[in-house]
């Protein structure tokens, strides 16, 4: 493949939380397709890690997605470097706050709004005045499945993601006359530390989670890296140049429902219909 031939030929990119899982794959991803990317984790080591195996397209920076100037002064660097800001991809996270509400802490809650919700919105917002200067952009950031319905996740995840959400659809229609499109993607369960619920988890413990939840997704295994990172491609690229405020689930079809396998048998079972017929007729 020919740079010319690249879709995120010479564009610059930030993506948070880049330095494992979902954020890796990402980086790697737009990196492929011709993109500069800074990657901004609190992770030091593996991100540095990604940056020097990658070259020179890559660079890494310590960043707490809480803290303000943090985030400022990544996409500041981002244009000092590379002269611009094509792409925001707000994807740091956590599973935040568990247990029942009445055991659940302010510092639980804080942190978790702090890190799902502030995170995203300190990126929206310094990354706004960036790419009305250079005349568009893509913000994408990473929302769940569990922003759309509950009883799947911890109760603040899922009011967290939701308000992501949310934030997107909102913002979008403000930023729409700038050309700045706005998206979120809505994943399911995805194989990395963070679904496992341990952030050093091996590739054995992964692979025994996605095991066990296979029965529970329609096509038969759950989400890996690069399907998200896919779809964040797509939404940093002009093949989205149309898509605003939207909310993409990626998810193999959970959201859906149970698979068919797992329905009642009364609804899967074929058997001839015994349609009604009036009296005389």
């Amino acid at each position: 493949m020919t740079s010319a031939t690249k879709r995120l030929d010479g564009r610059v990119a930030l993506i948070t939380g880049g330095a494992s899982g979902i954020g890796a794959a990402t980086v790697r991803r737009f990196v492929a397709e011709g993109a500069r990317v800074l990657i901004a984790d609190t992770q030091v080591a593996p991100g540095e890690a990604l940056a020097a195996e990658l070259g020179d397209a890559v660079r890494f920076r310590k960043v707490d997605v809480t803290r303000e100037d943090d985030i400022r002064d990544a996409v500041a660097e981002c244009a000092e470097t590379w002269g611009g800001l094509d792409c925001i991809y707000n994807n740091a996270g956590f599973g935040g706050a568990l247990g029942p509400i009445e055991s659940t802490s302010v510092e639980d809650f804080d942190i978790t709004f702090d890190v799902l919700v502030k995170g995203v919105f300190l990126g929206i917002k310094h990354a706004t005045p960036v790419m009305k200067a250079q005349g568009g952009g893509s913000i994408i950031s990473t929302a769940s499945v569990a922003g759309l319905k509950t009883g799947e996740s911890p109760h603040l995840y899922s009011v967290a993601k939701a308000a992501v959400v949310h934030l997107t659809k909102s913002v979008a229609l403000e930023l729409g006359e700038h050309n700045i499109r706005v998206n979120c993607i809505c994943p399911g369960i995805v194989a990395t530390p963070l679904a496992a619920g341990r952030p050093g988890a091996s590739a054995e413990s992964l692979e025994k989670m996605a095991a066990g939840l296979t029965k529970f997704q329609a096509m038969g295994r759950i989400g890996q890296p690069d399907d998200i990172a896919n779809a964040a491609l797509w939404l940093a690229s002009d093949e989205s140049a149309w898509v605003t405020g939207t909310a993409q689930v990626v998810d193999g079809g959970a959201n859906a429902g149970r698979p068919w396998g797992r329905q009642p048998d009364w609804i899967t079972r074929p058997r001839p219909l015994k349609l009604y017929r009036p009296e005389g007729r």
